[in-house]
């Protein structure tokens, strides 16, 4: 290993030796308030060394490193941007909810870094192998936090994720060994030169494999029809916990997603078929959480089925890169931009769940009767979350499923973008319906007398920055344009 190496790989290199810090701290001091407190720095300290890398010119013409089996290309620096930032985001929530973990609160942070190393080395893989090994790096630990309650819900969510994790993960990697037999090469560029100078892409055998990467991938993202794990998971696991699976994970899969199929099969003749595998798929998504979320009571619940929706929504962009653009492919980048406002969104309304429903466990929806009157600021800031992942203006949200469906209709995706717009629509019912809750209340259950006073934390001050980002960037979306462009340009 190169310094220069060590130099690229610096974000993910900081994230484990902070994990590894965490646990000796953990184990040396009586005071658990300081972990937190490290953890944040440490974070800071790797969002700064993405910034480095991001402007740094040399980067852009020496990001290969580790045997070429990573970039730090724009691409992956974007991906960085949203898996740290949410972390950050997750442990400021924890500060207070982590005390329930008091015992155990250098495995909640550890677990969590050692994820997000995974994503972030998924973001940044270029090698078939480093991209298993990230992937079951994000996901063995991501089944430790799911079960760190202890309660009965919690040890069946996390075993259900575990076993599913890996059937998907052996699914994948079965898909990735066929693409290594018939090419002869784990590299991506390798594999994309081997497919275009062939004709191995009218091969049976490569046809199964993108099958089976697919399948595999539609788990890491709880897509249709494999979003079985998602509703226990998010009702067992710890809340901060459940938004960090909602989010990183989510943006770590369509990584790896893009990673995979836009240098390899994008442009070739089966990624027409390929789109409208991708395209049947998202409309299953799409109307498969949004009808069965209607019917939900607990919140955390109805968020899982919510996020099978959106996938759907945000596959709209995988199907659209099926007929690329000739400067950048559109629907690519507005998959980058609509999982950064995704993020934005879902972080502020698991940020109000935590503090309206944490302290009674109890995240029945009519917990949110008269939030209005309780706590202003974060009923119009759960209102902003809740209009943005309808797609209403003048939110993030609304801007990024106009670029999705638009990039839909470019592509000659007409009924798709159509598709998008009637389940945005069904949305509004069951998102509506938390306004409704929190600005007139509920006649099935009063205002919980633990609901009736908020305090004012370091998490409350996230919550409202997440919100505010929602509405800002909703307003002014070029800057994370801009870059989602760049990001698309460096893996053409």
């Amino acid at each position: 290993m190169t310094f220069n190496d060590i130099y690229l790989l610096s974000p993910e290199i900081t994230v484990v030796l902070l994990a590894a810090i965490v646990i000796v701290v953990d184990l040396f001091t009586t005071n658990k308030k300081i972990i937190p407190i490290i953890t944040s720095l440490g974070i800071i300290l790797a969002i700064l060394l993405t910034v480095t890398l991001h402007v740094d010119p040399d980067t852009t013409t020496s990001s290969k490193g580790f045997f070429n089996t990573f970039s730090a290309d724009m691409f992956g620096l974007f991906f960085k941007y949203i898996i740290l930032g949410t972390v950050l985001v997750v442990v400021l929530y924890s500060y207070e909810y982590a005390e329930k973990f008091n015992n155990h609160q250098g495995e909640y942070y550890s677990l969590i870094l050692f994820s997000a190393s995974g994503m972030m080395l998924l973001a940044s893989a270029t090698e078939l192998i480093t991209l298993y090994v990230a992937l079951e790096l994000t996901s063995l630990p991501s089944a430790g936090l799911v079960a760190l309650k202890r309660s009965r819900n919690a040890a069946e969510a996390g075993i259900k994720f575990l076993l599913l994790s890996a059937i998907s993960s052996a699914v994948l990697l079965y898909g990735m060994v066929l693409l290594y037999g018939f090419t002869g090469s784990t590299y991506l560029n390798e594999i994309a030169a081997q497919i275009s100078q062939s004709d191995l892409i009218s091969n049976p055998a490569i046809l199964l494999g993108i099958i089976l990467i697919t399948a595999g991938f539609g788990f890491k993202i709880s897509a249709a029809p494999f979003q079985m794990w998602a509703p226990d998971v998010y009702e067992g696991a710890p809340t901060p916990i459940t938004a960090f699976l909602s989010v990183a994970s989510k943006a770590a899969g369509f990584a790896l997603a893009i990673r995979i199929f836009y240098p390899v099969f994008v442009g070739t003749e089966i990624s027409i078929e390929w789109g409208q595998i991708i395209a049947i798929l998202s409309a299953i998504s799409m109307s498969l959480g949004n009808l069965i979320a209607i019917k939900q009571k607990n919140i955390k619940r109805l968020l899982a089925y919510s996020t099978v929706a959106q996938a759907g929504y945000i596959m709209v962009g995988l199907a659209a890169m099926s007929v690329p653009g000739t400067e950048y492919d559109s629907g690519a980048s507005g998959i980058l931009f609509y999982l950064a406002g995704y993020a934005m969104t879902n972080l502020t309304a698991f940020g109000i769940i935590i503090f309206v429903c944490s302290k009674t466990e109890n995240y029945s929806i009519s917990k949110f009767s008269n939030l209005l009157k309780i706590s202003p600021v974060l009923a119009i800031s759960m209102t902003l979350a809740m209009i943005s992942l309808i797609g209403i203006p003048p939110t993030v949200g609304f801007i990024g499923k106009v670029y999705l469906f638009s990039a839909a209709m470019d592509s000659g995706l007409t009924w798709l973008a159509i598709f998008g717009v009637i389940n945005s629509v069904v949305s509004a019912y069951y998102y509506l319906n938390i306004v409704k809750i929190m600005f007139m209340g509920s006649p099935e259950e009063e205002t919980d007398k633990e609901v009736e006073s908020i305090p004012h934390t370091i998490g409350y001050t996230a919550v409202i920055l997440s919100a505010a980002a929602t509405f800002a960037f909703g307003l002014f979306p070029s800057p994370i344009i801009d870059i989602a462009n760049k990001a698309i340009q460096s893996i053409i």
